[in-house]
């Protein structure tokens, strides 16, 4: 007897979806249509929604739950510790308010845009401006830092030999080079001597950081490289995903290293209860950490002292260094992000916020062939806007954006990230770390290129 199969066409795979249908219904759960009614986020993973009607028996068998409900016993687990809020300690110095109770909102990218729309020209055209000034004023002596170290070399050519290399060249390239970045700013030393000479003396050099935690690790192939090329003895990989082909068997296979995988997402992630890691120094990682992953990492890294009522930061003892390649700009929240006082201080709001890192998103649609957008000067477009609209401003914001060139466009999007990377860089440093920014590969390679790199300051 032939099964039944939903009935929905897969252009693309040229063939009916596989799945089998649900009740009467020709298609299966993911192609049936929906029903009507009010769909509401689920409780337990908002990634999908939920007839309301349908709600109280969904949580019981959210697919979610049990990984929810184990995680919950794990004493590392707290919701929301490294999540922040719209009105941190931070911002009730600046403001003098207090609304850290209060739930903070995420705001979309539909909404971002609705709102920088909905803004008057003249608004518009102060923002603009308030952008390329802060941009002068902070972003100009950020340099290149393309780096390949020679244990990574080595590391690649051997791997192409014994063709065992899993991911494409440009993110080896971009692997080697967030790697030499630490072993250029003293945090990692090659263990070039021991891995690929025939001599059979142990390495003297020992790392300083036994031990690497990668944010947002995915399958793990920066921890892989960093494992191989540089010695580390102990491996936390953390990632709220489940993958396949992961870099996991390759790294367990080497009896000396300790490996441990933590499936939580790094908002919820108290590092001070991971009881491996208790009197470990320690390296974090990560590479293109999206959005406001980049500050739930940051603040992971330097919790609240327990012992400080006025809720002061501390930088762990045992933080070795910490190497950042940030991106996806267009996805940060004013909640989440790590320097709200910068911004504060430099008279941006909540909302100018936003509609930057709405702008970001135009640095990634550019011709990525040069880095002559970053260098434009938008005082000129100001200008020819009031020209063109007067003091009556016909055409509004919307307009305006949809006119605006594509090399204007893409070099608003670059400036703003920049700007946003730049809080963080200076929320580093006012911690007391020794801390930089670099573009670590060319735009060629990545438009998302920036590396936010740190360590003590009395690091030796």
């Amino acid at each position: 007897m032939e099964t039944k199969r939903c009935n929905f066409w897969l252009p693309n795979k040229k063939r009916f979806c596989a799945n089998s249908p649900i009740g009467d219904s020709l298609y299966c759960g993911n192609h049936n249509s929906r029903s009507e009614g009010q769909w509401i986020p689920c409780p337990i993973d908002p990634s999908h929604s939920v007839l309301e009607e349908n709600l109280k028996s969904h949580v019981k068998r959210c697919p979610l739950l049990k990984q929810v409900q184990s995680l919950s016993l794990h004493p590392f687990y707290r919701k929301g510790i490294n999540a922040g809020s719209d009105g941190e300690q931070e911002d009730k110095e600046v403001l003098g308010v207090d609304d850290s109770r209060l739930p903070a909102k995420t705001v979309s990218s539909e909404m971002k845009r609705n709102a920088l729309h909905n803004m008057s020209v003249p608004e518009f055209c102060n923002l603009l401006e308030k952008i390329e000034s802060i941009h002068e004023s902070f972003c100009k002596d950020i340099q290149d830092s393309f780096q390949m170290p020679e244990v990574c070399r080595m590391w690649i050519k051997t791997g192409e030999e014994n063709r065992k290399l899993p991911f494409q060249e440009k993110h080896i390239m971009q692997q080697a080079s967030i790697l030499g970045n630490l072993e250029n700013f003293g945090i990692l030393r090659s263990s070039l001597n021991r891995k690929f000479s025939k001599s059979e003396e142990p390495d003297k050099q020992e790392n300083p950081v036994p031990a690497v935690i990668e944010f947002g690790a995915g399958r793990g192939y920066l921890t892989q490289m960093l494992a191989d090329c540089y010695g580390i003895k102990s491996v936390f990989l953390v990632e709220r995903k489940s993958y396949k082909l992961k870099a996991d068997r390759t790294l367990r296979q080497n009896d000396s290293l300790r490996l441990e995988r933590l499936r939580i997402d790094i908002e919820d992630l108290d590092l001070t209860a991971v009881e491996s890691l208790h009197g470990v120094p320690f390296l974090a990682i990560g590479k293109h950490l999206c959005g406001a992953a980049t500050d739930l990492a940051m603040r992971c890294c330097f919790p609240v002292s327990k012992d400080n009522d006025g809720g002061q930061r501390d930088v762990s003892k045992n933080l070795g260094g910490l190497a950042i390649a940030t991106c996806c700009h267009h996805l940060c929240q004013w909640k989440h992000y790590t320097n709200k006082r910068y911004f504060l201080d430099l008279g941006m709001t909540e909302e100018e916020f936003h509609a930057i890192t709405w702008f970001t998103s135009w640095a990634v649609d550019a011709n990525h062939g040069s880095d002559l957008p970053d260098a434009t000067d938008f005082r000129s477009h100001f200008q020819s806007i009031r020209k063109e609209q007067g003091d009556g401003y016909v055409d509004g914001v919307e307009k305006i954006l949809a006119d605006m060139e594509a090399p204007k466009r893409a070099a608003l999007g670059f400036k703003c990230k920049w700007i946003i990377d730049m809080g963080r860089l200076m929320w580093l440093r006012e911690l007391g770390l020794d801390a930089e920014l670099v573009k670590y590969v060319p735009p060629t390679l990545s438009p998302e290129n920036h590396l936010l790199i740190a360590r003590p300051a009395n690091y030796l």
